[in-house]
């Protein structure tokens, strides 16, 4: 079965069907057999004729299933086929003994009277002319849709798009879209630009149109946000948008200030600036900013405790003696409802943490525990012995018919809990969090656990590093190294670049190593000699669980890509009688690890007997089989079993080599990271200290001490455009912003 496969056929049945987003599954009579179509395809009816463009997949639970990309409809031009249409429902008032009723009287002309004859039915005895307006009118519907999809075929516009287009504007989408072929590119339907474009100048449509400036626009105040920007000041945006449109500064302007009074773009002044925003980007800044202010005029906890002896008996239960900022940051905890407690390896973080949860629930609280990612989450149940779920998990996912991520809990379906510990922090983007605030109860305590001098988050914002510089919570810092860490080079070290000071390179005897090779090619060697044969010889370490590569980029001979194809070639090289699939980049067999791209919330996967969906971004697991015949893999990510269609094959990366960014929030037993070249992009501490950070027992360093050196002094990575720090100044200044 090749992909991009044609298929034609019947609709015998309709087994499913969204009314929000236009998603069906149905049952084809084709020539040769029937099969079981999938796909955002509308208003498909038993009856109708479809012609299909797609891919055949194995559900793991449903089956093989022909994946809809595309697809022609006719309608049915047989009376059989014709009763068939009309008896299935599609147009309101006509069942099945009407249909027939139609069908006999008007035969193959049935649907051409019902599209522009529908009075004509009044022949039919039984019809009143209130019942044959009724149908009239649905009919109407019924066919907008058919020849909006059919219009937007014929420009190469997929069917999910025309449908989404349809969702949003009705019968008028067509005339909407012609005036305005941008509309494409908005939420409600998610087209690309680019793609938009060429729709555009089909249409005719002069560079000087407003309706092109403003998505122009907003195209990249959205692809900003993918760099990590909530806004970009306004001198920034105006002189990208006219480079980018080809257009004067006259026409940027003109059509900069009507769509501020449309409220379509959001301008705050931050000190003598101007700052653009898009609507949902400000309103996550702002709501972030009053509900932190909420908070604390919030009257704190009644709980009448003996706080102190509470925390002498959480002592005794641990027995542990807590240090003195440790104690203080238990009783904040308890007598507050904010609190940002942050440190790096080593300090008691964990310890403080799991006190502070003890306490808490002694007071009678419901605690839950949440982190960004799978991992990050699973790490921190370890750790506390407490149940974590991700943030989307917890706040109940669900997506709309453009794909935009919706939630379950939120003002007027809070979570049922009184205190909210969010781990990882600093790998939360603004607009999560401000929905995160969106579903805890107005007097819900807020813990916030993190490590500013780690990454910032892959979504727009620095949302710790701006709580911490606005001094709007109370803030516990951990920095005393406990006697057992400091048994660690790898946490001494790890301090040791955050003070901005170089990590000791000369030690042979611990768990910190550096290997001088001043060569692209000996970096490579060496790696891939302690990957496979040296570590796994000395340390027992699996070089598949334990052992994992980290490096700063993609690109290059130390980049992803080269080393997950040169550490494959080592550890699960071709056989002939081993399966193997190929994806755009990368070769995939039984026995590789690997890692997934992207957040996908419809995959199933079972456990134990439990069944679930959702692998997530930074997800990793193992291929335990390739069927070409069937075309699927399956695959282990930590006991979740899963099947992979072959169609789904760029959601996966190859693992034994992964990016510092995509590390994040995760531990490995032993890492091993190449330190030459270039990479003036990302040689900057906080990167350094954040790939460092992810080793247990074992760090092995191989490169140049200069570009060690380079990392350690380099504080100026790029910066990220932001109000969310300035709001919460001016509200905790008591200030109208």
């Amino acid at each position: 079965m090749a992909e991009n496969e044609h298929i034609s056929g019947i609709v015998k049945r309709v087994v499913f069907r969204n009314e929000e987003n236009g998603y069906i599954v149905l049952e084809l009579n084709t020539e040769e057999d029937n099969v079981i179509v999938t796909g955002e395809l509308g208003e498909a009816e038993e009856g109708e004729f479809l012609s299909l463009w797609g891919t055949y997949i194995d559900h793991l639970k449903y089956g093989v299933q022909f994946q809809a990309e595309h697809c022609e409809r006719k309608l049915p031009d047989t009376a059989i086929n014709i009763e068939r249409y009309l008896a299935s429902g599609i147009i309101k008032g006509i069942g099945v003994k009407l249909a027939k009723q139609i069908v006999k009287t008007f035969g193959t002309e049935t649907l051409e009277i019902l599209e522009n004859e529908p009075q004509k039915l009044l022949q039919i005895r039984t019809m009143t002319q209130k019942k044959c307006d009724e149908i009239a009118e649905e009919a109407k519907k019924i066919f907008a849709l058919r020849n909006t999809i059919a219009y937007f075929d014929g420009y190469g516009i997929k069917t999910k798009y025309a449908m989404r287009a349809f969702r949003a504007w009705g019968e008028e989408c067509r005339n909407f879209v012609q005036k305005n072929p941008y509309l494409l590119c908005t939420d409600a339907v998610g087209m690309d630009f680019q793609k938009t474009e060429i729709y555009a100048h089909a249409l005719h449509i002069p560079k000087t149109a407003s309706c092109r400036i403003y998505a122009g626009m907003v195209h990249i105040l959205r692809h900003n946000t993918l760099l990590g920007h909530t806004c970009l000041p306004l001198d920034r945006l105006a002189t990208a948008t006219i480079n980018f449109l080809e257009i004067n500064e006259q026409l940027f302007y003109k059509t900069y200030q009507a769509e501020l009074q449309k409220g379509n773009l959001i301008e705050f002044c931050k000190g003598n600036r101007e700052f653009v925003y898009l609507p949902e980007y400000y309103l996550a800044e702002r709501h972030i900013t009053d509900r932190i202010a909420l908070l604390n005029q919030i009257a704190k906890s009644e709980i009448i405790t003996d706080n102190h002896a509470l925390i002498e008996k959480a002592e005794k239960i641990a027995g542990v003696s807590y240090a003195e900022k440790q104690k203080q940051a238990i009783y904040l905890s308890l007598v507050n409802n904010m609190l940002l407690l942050t440190g790096g390896p080593g300090t008691g973080k964990t310890t403080t943490l799991n006190a502070i949860i003890y306490c808490l629930e002694q007071q009678g609280n419901r605690v839950c525990i949440t982190a960004p990612t799978g991992r990050a989450a699973k790490r921190i149940s370890d750790l506390t012995g407490y149940e974590a779920k991700t943030i989307h998990r917890l706040l109940g996912v669900q997506f709309d018919s453009a794909g935009v991520a919706k939630f379950i809990h939120h003002e007027e379906n809070p979570l049922h809990c009184d205190v909210l510990i969010i781990d990882e922090v600093s790998m939360v983007d603004v607009l999560l969090f401000s929905n995160l605030l969106r579903a805890l109860k107005t007097d819900c305590k807020l813990i916030l656990v993190g490590d500013n001098d780690q990454l910032p988050s892959v979504g727009a914002g620095a949302l710790l590093k701006h709580l911490l510089e606005s001094h709007c919570m109370h803030v516990i810092t951990l920095k005393e190294i406990f006697r057992q860490a400091q048994q660690s080079y790898i946490i001494t070290n790890a301090h040791k670049i955050v003070n901005g000071e170089m990590p000791d390179l000369t030690r042979k005897d611990n768990d910190f190593f550096f290997f001088y090779r001043p060569d692209f090619s000996q970096v490579s060697s060496l790696l891939i000699d302690l990957a496979c044969k040296r570590l796994p010889n000395a340390y027992q370490y699996s070089p598949i669980k334990d052992i994992q590569v980290i490096t700063p980029t993609k690109q290059g001979l130390l980049g992803t890509v080269a080393l997950n194809k040169a550490l494959q070639a080592r550890l699960n090289p071709p056989e002939a009688q081993k399966s193997q699939v190929k994806s755009s980049i990368y070769t995939f067999r039984a026995s590789d690890k690997v890692m997934q791209t992207k957040n996908n919330y419809d995959i199933t996967w079972s456990k134990n007997g439990e069944n679930g969906t959702g692998i997530f971004n930074g997800d990793i697991g193992t291929i335990i089989s390739v069927n070409c015949s069937l075309k699927e893999l399956k695959i282990d990510f930590d006991g979740r079993e899963t099947i992979y269609p072959f169609t789904m094959i760029e959601q996966l990366e190859l693992a034994y080599a992964i990016t510092v960014h995509k590390s994040q929030g995760s531990e490995f037993e032993a890492v091993i990271i190449p330190m030459l070249g270039k990479m003036e992009k990302l040689t900057y501490r906080n990167l350094f200290y954040t790939a460092v950070t992810r080793a247990k027992k074992l760090l092995i360093l191989i490169g140049s001490p200069t570009k060690i050196k380079q990392m350690v002094d380099n504080t100026n990575h790029n910066q990220r455009y932001s109000c969310l720090k300035y709001m919460l100044q001016k509200a905790f200044q008591n200030e109208v912003i």
